[in-house]
């Protein structure tokens, strides 16, 4: 009997019929590519060498490395993977390659179903045709016009906004990348760019909590929303919080990441004295050239993150959103309080917060978890506040993610 497929993230990689399907659709691949992606997952418990590769993929035969190396790429563009990102393919340094997906063996419906293969395929990867974004615009309650975004096919999923957003800059980022897209291949995703940053309006009378959840309603309604599961990050948990106790019929599940019922400046005198000492760089050094006063704010979020991450945030502070804006929003996030409203929240809930959290205290979300009806509550080995697609923490989030989106 052939072993059933292995499967990974939204992968079925089936070893009797030579194929790798995702979402059901066949990805061609060359013979020796499969058999390259083969080696990989089924060699997925250590790092495999340059000479392993050769001398199983090609039986010894002599080939350059640039052979190799333009397979291995050829692995990666297939599972729509990167030499950057290295979500699945992870190169280790000196070492050799892993392969780092989480694999489980199943034959769901679609996989003993599928049509017999076609003939092998050139000696090359075709990857699932490339997620776009499709980006609108709408307006909140008081005129203020808001930037939403809408990618993938399927049932949909809002994201609602956090600490600085921007549609277009977060869609290609290191750090967002990979969980926008990963929530996109099973769903509509909807997410926007909150009032005073990003691509919504900067000129916005009004930035505090109660235009931040109108600013959600808004967003939802021009999007056509009847009912759906909403997912947050840090002070957007709150934001997500309100609207499900406000709208229980329209939600129909609360993911909630990396969030808190009470900002910083309503928990303790010492954690409000070091916000305020905060949001004094923000106002006198965010806008300067000097990357200097924004490193601290990247490396508090970020602790576990490289060059890449630390780049690609401190260019994100910059570019999209104003210093007097980053204040007015600091100060906003700092004096929110849910904490009434826990109770209220009837829709199935997960909370989940990685244990090393410098941004949002670890007890934070799980204050929050204990007053929520009912709320399931994970623990994340992380320190990042937004997990990155490299470290095994995100793979745990997602597949979080989909197993309850599934109940």
């Amino acid at each position: 009997m052939t072993d059933a497929p292995l499967l990974f993230d939204d992968f079925a990689l089936d070893t009797g019929r030579r194929e790798l399907r995702w979402a059901g659709e066949r990805v061609a691949l060359g013979p020796q590519v499969f058999d390259l992606l083969v080696f990989l997952v089924e060699n997925r418990d250590r790092v495999v060498s340059k000479d392993d590769m050769f001398e199983t993929v090609w039986k010894g035969r002599i080939v350059s490395e640039s052979t190799l190396t333009s397979h291995i790429k050829a692995v990666r563009v297939a599972l729509g993977d990167s030499g950057a990102a290295q979500r699945l393919v992870r190169t280790v340094a000196r070492k050799g390659i892993r392969f780092v997906g989480e694999v489980r063996r199943e034959a769901p419906a679609a996989v003993v179903a599928a049509p017999a293969p076609a003939p092998s395929a050139p000696d090359v990867a075709m990857a699932p045709a490339p997620l776009e974004q499709r980006i609108a615009f709408c307006r909140a309650a008081d005129g203020v016009r808001l930037a939403y975004a809408t990618v993938g096919s399927g049932p949909p999923i809002v994201k609602t906004a956090n600490w600085l957003n921007h549609l277009e800059y977060d869609w290609e980022s290191p750090i967002y990348r990979g969980l926008f897209r990963g929530l996109a291949r099973d769903h509509t995703l909807i997410r926007y760019d909150a009032r005073g940053n990003g691509l919504s309006d900067w000129d916005a009378e009004r930035i505090d909590f109660d235009a931040f959840v109108s600013d959600l309603e808004a967003v939802i309604d021009a999007a056509g929303l009847a009912r759906f599961p909403l997912f947050c990050m840090s002070q957007g948990c709150a934001v997500a919080i309100a609207y499900a106790a406000r709208h229980p019929e329209r939600v129909s599940h609360l993911i909630l990441h990396g969030g808190f019922a009470v900002g910083p400046l309503r928990r303790s005198p010492e954690e409000a004295e070091r916000t305020r000492a905060m949001m004094h760089l923000i106002r006198t050094g965010w806008g300067t050239d000097n990357p200097a006063f924004r490193q601290l704010f990247t490396s508090l979020f970020f602790p576990d993150g490289g060059k890449e991450v630390f780049d690609s945030f401190n260019e994100l502070q910059r570019v999209c959103i104003s210093p007097d804006n980053a204040f007015r929003i600091r100060e906003a996030v700092g004096n929110i309080d849910v904490r009434s409203l826990l109770a209220k929240v009837t829709v199935p809930t997960l909370v989940t917060h990685s244990r090393g959290d410098a941004v949002v205290p670890y007890e934070q979300g799980r204050a929050m978890a204990s007053e929520i009806p009912g709320a399931r509550f994970v623990t994340l080995q992380s320190k990042n506040h937004a997990l990155l697609d490299t470290e095994p923490a995100h793979a745990r989030l997602l597949n979080e993610i989909r197993s309850f989106l599934a109940t």
